[in-house]
């Protein structure tokens, strides 16, 4: 029988409810100042660009 004060079951309370939905962002907001975003992700940089055809072009 597991414990059920295992750290999984405690974390899941300590969560925010709201971040355990998908979040959508409109490609419209994130691009509102120009077709460039960039995006620090784990200390890593990244550039989210949208092209002339509309399309997203990630890039490390």
């Amino acid at each position: 029988m597991k414990n059920p004060d295992n750290s999984s079951t405690r974390e899941k309370e300590r969560r925010d409810p709201i971040m355990d939905r998908d979040v959508t962002i409109r490609s419209e907001t994130l691009f509102a100042a120009g077709d460039e975003v960039l995006i620090d992700h784990q200390g890593q940089h990244y550039r989210l660009r949208r092209t002339r055809a509309g399309k997203l072009i990630l890039t490390k």
